[in-house]
């Protein structure tokens, strides 16, 4: 369990290298894209863990690369535009 943890949470942060060399100035700052993809790894390589159980050495990065990938996609802001300010802080 301890190399699984340690191989996803690698694979989020490779994950979000790539993701801050292909869309730079769509993303907040470099740390909190390291950080949420490594978690995000982590935590999908503890869902597929639990639920497929021990024994799947594919299904188990697999599964952490994909909800580390779904917890990046979160932070991508659309092109060109500005942080919106809501009513009640102007």
């Amino acid at each position: 369990m301890l190399r699984e943890s340690i191989s996803s949470v690698v694979l989020g942060l490779v994950l979000s290298w790539v993701v801050l060399r292909f869309l730079p100035g769509r993303l907040p700052s470099p740390r909190v894209v390291f950080l949420t993809g490594g978690l995000g790894a982590l935590f999908g390589a503890y869902l597929t863990h639990s639920t497929l159980g021990s024994g799947h050495v594919l299904a188990t990065p697999t599964g952490a690369v994909l909800v580390g990938a779904v917890t990046l996609s979160l932070l991508i802001r659309p092109r060109g535009s500005r942080p919106v300010r809501s009513a009640a802080a102007q």
